[in-house]
């Protein structure tokens, strides 16, 4: 693996084969049904608590069920990934969508409905851990950004379909068939995973060489350099065997703490800003504070196409702008949105008159988060742990962003009921000015860099921003300089 003090050049940016589309594509179906199942709360639970007559309390659980399955499945996803592979997990976790989707639309009561939607949240969190992993595995270096980001594109458009169902079919079709639609669109990921190929990486380290340089020539156009990328993977694979740095005892390492610091701190962040509860509640919330149900749905429609087109944007810029940069600047117009959005709370200036300026505050912090924070939290995290202990790494980020989500839906009501809406926009206000502070001092770019090349910047101990700052990515396919590559990292084995 190189060592280097980075010299500046222009990463390469390499054709992206069919068959990588294909296959990214493919994964972020489960990106749509982590949107839809969790995005169809928003609008099913004006109805649901209609039928069950349901206090604000059981509102916060039915909503907040899948959180907890989701905590569960993405801490427990990583090692049943590492045993069986990242393919077979998906595969899993496809079927388990189609099961849940369909047990909760048949839930007899509240409590089963909210069991029901825990089984779907173990399939949302797994699916939020093993894909983007599993298309980061299979991605080239310099396109990484974009293919994983699939799957938050898929996210939003699962989002704008909940709630585009939830406007369409209120007062139509039971909330019950919304749920039970999801059970479609998982049967369609079971089957085409099959024909996927399993992580290069994944294999390398099972010890099947040859199945791993099918694998990747899959992934790759014609004529790529398929062997220098192959040994960089065996290097690192090598490393990660010899070293006493492993699964979830190896987060504590000190050279890896950066990295869990760095991955769990965004992901944490991507919850606490407020925006989930933006999805789930913004009907609810709206029309505790004066607007008519139809306006509140159609104003949900209108946050979810937002998050659909500026996590596109950030799709299309991410690779170009940087993961770090793209973050620091949209985060303080979410922050500023939301402070502006509490003061009209807290004046009462929610009537007609006033509607528009609450609707363009809404839809303001939705732009900045969607397009900013909200883009690179799966990303980051699929990028910045080692090989050694990726899979505890990505299931320790999965379960912090769903528990951070869990913590945040379950108490948004609560926030609400005791210290109003403007007190509680507030809060969400300060925790996205904390969300800066964190990014610019813990999260450095790493935009263009392999995963090999990242692994090498926490072995040496140069994960800091002004570390990366300094040595801006290279042409080489390691994301480091090619004058470097024959140096080797200091202690690599011991550690």
């Amino acid at each position: 693996m190189p060592h280097s003090d980075i010299t500046p050049g222009p990463a390469s940016r390499p054709a992206i084969s069919s068959f990588m589309w294909l296959a990214a594509g493919t994964a972020a179906i489960g990106g749509f049904l982590y949107g839809y199942d969790t995005g169809i709360i928003s609008g099913a639970l004006l109805s649901i608590s209609a039928e069950y007559n349901l206090t604000h309390g059981m509102q916060e659980v039915v909503a907040a069920s899948i959180l907890l399955g989701a905590t569960i499945g993405g801490v427990g996803a990583g090692a049943f990934s590492d045993r069986f592979g990242r393919r077979r997990t998906v595969i899993a976790i496809a079927a388990l969508f189609a099961v849940a989707a369909v047990a909760a639309s048949l839930a007899p009561s509240a409590l089963l409905l909210a069991l029901a939607r825990v089984a779907l949240g173990i399939a949302v969190g797994a699916c939020s851990q093993s894909i983007p992993a599993y298309v980061a595995e299979l991605a080239p270096a310099a396109r990484r950004g974009m293919l994983v980001l699939m799957f938050s594109v898929a996210i939003g458009l699962g989002i704008v379909t909940a709630s585009l169902v939830g406007y369409g079919l209120h007062g139509v079709l039971s909330w019950r068939w919304m749920v039970a639609v999801a059970a479609a669109p998982a049967a369609v990921l079971f089957v085409a995973m099959f024909a996927l190929p399993e992580s290069p990486r994944w294999l390398i380290a099972r010890g099947r060489p040859d199945e791993a340089a099918r694998a990747l020539a899959r992934v790759r156009m014609p004529g790529a350099d398929l062997r220098t990328e192959l040994e960089a993977v065996a290097e690192t694979v090598r490393r990660s065997r010899e070293s006493r740095t492993r699964g979830w005892r190896g987060l504590a390492q000190p050279w890896v703490r950066p990295a869990v610091i760095a991955g769990c701190g965004t992901a944490a962040f991507t919850q606490l800003v407020g925006i989930e509860m933006m999805i789930y509640y913004t009907p609810t919330l709206l029309k505790g504070v004066g607007f008519a149900e139809t306006s509140a749905l159609q104003v949900n429609v209108g946050i979810a196409a937002i998050y659909l087109v500026m996590t596109a944007l950030g799709l299309a810029i991410v690779d170009r702008v940087g993961r770090r940069r793209l973050a620091l600047v949209t985060l303080p117009g979410a922050a500023l949105s939301l402070a502006v959005l509490g003061t009209l709370f807290a004046l009462g200036k929610t009537g007609p008159g006033d509607a528009p300026y609450v609707i363009a505050c809404l839809f303001l912090f939705m732009v900045f988060q969607a397009g900013g924070l909200q883009v690179i939290g799966w990303l980051t995290g699929s990028e910045v742990y080692p090989l050694s202990v990726r899979a505890a790494g990505t299931s320790a980020q999965a379960g912090t962003v769903w528990g951070s989500n869990l913590l945040l839906t379950g108490t948004a009501l609560s926030l609400i009921h005791h210290i109003g809406a403007g007190g509680a926009m507030w809060v969400y206000a300060g925790l996205n000015a904390l969300a800066f502070l964190f990014i610019w001092r813990f999260l450095p770019e790493l935009s263009g860099r392999s995963l090999e090349a990242v692994e090498d910047a926490l072995r040496r101990g140069r994960f800091r921003p002004s570390d990366f700052a300094r040595t801006p990515a290279a042409s080489s396919p390691n994301g480091w300089p090619p004058s470097s590559r024959a140096a080797r990292p200091r202690s690599a084995s011991s550690r």
